[in-house]
């Protein structure tokens, strides 16, 4: 049942910022929600739209930070309370965690962020009770903290115990835990141009990446920086721009991009000339990237339907791509709900629906075409084994290695087979949040 709330004499400024962060945040950490499903869509929360720009930005920052420092925040505010968190009124938890994130990696004043979490406790009758409490928890924390966070700075308390563990095992502690702090941090706005990358990098306040994407701090809505309307450019993270290159010139090819909502790399192919049809289950989905690709002036045949079972009512193609859905554990830098929503138990179906998907691109395939099998996943059974599996099964499919060149000489996301895998801790760079790359694996096969 929803906690009930009486309104203050007169509602502060940005109070309402964080009462829809404090939603959120419950939608996340108490119901399993997906920031995207809270945000977006027929789902997203009602309160955004009573929001300003700049109130959303502070709100999604607050999350997303929230989030990203979860584990950590949870230490210091144990640390500073003799009892623990209440448990009996969720408000009460989130006004200090939203409080606790502010004093110690935001930019708001030390008072602003206790006054206004103690206003937002006030405002929620099971939590209001702990009004005093959380007033002198954020006055501690705001002397107290800086000690207690370094001395946990080397436990990687931000990243799930259970996937930390698997990264360990597949990557090495050190590499395990630069990803770690990678994902801590929070990640650049990366840009595919469709030409004059370089005057886009200037337009857009941003630097130009090797792999010829443009990674920018702008912040805001994408929607009101230049170029957007016209249709320039579109959102893609730079590791993401990666796998759809590796087709080599499509310019003519007939290409299928299988679960291609919300169509970046539609986009891509679109735009190097292939005759693309792309295939996504959601319908919703699909209708995004319509427009997506009505905004850039691309054209490709879109089908709404299950790509595990879709059948062409026409030849085969010549170039598969299959983005498959997956646990997206190297997203995390740009999603950080989803390390602390996805369950090492969601692995198991997730690459069952994999193996249908490259089982039914092999039927589509003609003799001689090229399969990119690509996810955004860190964990080994949705991309090294996946592959291995699929061959070993297939005969009529071999791997053809990539090379640095293809990947702007990155030759770090090489693979000793062949195949592509970048990870978050990738192109660093001496300001952290201008260094990074989402994690994909991506695979090239060829059928004989």
């Amino acid at each position: 049942m929803p906690a009930q709330r009486f309104a203050l004499p007169s509602e502060a400024p940005g109070l309402a910022a964080r009462r829809i962060a404090a939603d959120i945040l419950d939608g996340v950490l108490h119901k399993h929600r997906t920031l995207d499903d809270q945000l977006d869509g027929a789902g997203a929360h009602p309160g955004l739209k009573t929001l300003s720009d700049r109130d959303r930005a502070l709100m999604r920052r607050l999350v997303a930070t929230i989030l990203r420092r979860l584990g950590t925040l949870g230490h210091v505010l144990s640390r500073l309370l003799d009892r623990g968190i209440p448990t009996d009124a969720p408000r009460a938890q989130s006004a200090l965690l939203i409080g606790a994130a502010q004093i110690l990696w935001m930019d708001v004043p030390d008072h602003a962020a206790v006054d206004l979490s103690v206003r937002l406790v006030q405002s929620d009758r099971r939590a209001a009770k702990y009004a005093g409490l959380v007033n002198a928890v954020l006055r501690r924390c705001a002397r107290e903290a800086a000690p207690l966070i370094e001395e946990v700075k080397a436990q990687t308390l931000d990243v799930a115990p259970w996937l930390l563990q698997r990264w360990v095992a597949h990557y090495g502690e050190s590499t395990a835990r630069d990803i770690a702090i990678a994902i801590s941090h929070e990640p650049s706005l990366d840009i595919t141009v469709k030409s004059d990358l370089a005057q886009w990098a200037t337009r857009l306040h941003g630097e130009t990446l090797p792999t010829g994407s443009v990674r920018t701090l702008l912040q805001g809505s994408v929607t009101m920086l230049p170029g957007f309307d016209e249709g320039q450019w579109w959102v893609q993270d730079a590791a993401a721009s990666l796998p759809a290159r590796l087709f080599g010139d499509v310019a003519g090819k007939r290409i299928v991009d299988l679960c291609a909502a919300p169509g970046g790399k539609t986009a891509q192919l679109a735009q190097a000339g292939a005759c693309v049809t792309a295939v996504d289950r959601s319908s919703n989905r699909m209708a995004r990237l319509r427009d997506n690709l009505a905004r850039l002036s691309l054209e490709a045949k879109t089908v709404v339907a299950d790509a595990a079972e879709w059948q062409s009512d026409s030849e085969s193609f010549d170039g598969i791509l299959i983005d498959a859905p997956c646990t997206s554990t190297g997203t995390i830098r740009r999603h950080p709900d989803i390390g602390w929503l996805r369950q090492e138990n969601d692995i198991g179906p997730l690459v069952t629906l994999q193996k249908r998907l490259l089982q039914r691109a092999a039927t589509l395939l003609k003799s001689g075409g090229t399969l990119v099998y690509c996810t955004c996943s860190l964990e080994p059974e949705e991309g090294e084994q996946a592959i291995s599996t699929f061959l070993v099964a297939e005969p009529s499919m071999r791997r053809a290695p990539i090379e640095a060149n293809e990947v702007a000489d990155l030759a770090e996301v090489l693979t000793a087979e062949g195949d592509l895998r970048t990870l978050p801790c990738h192109l660093p760079r001496d300001e952290p949040r201008l260094g990074g790359l989402d994690g994909f694996y991506a695979a090239r096969l060829v059928k004989s």
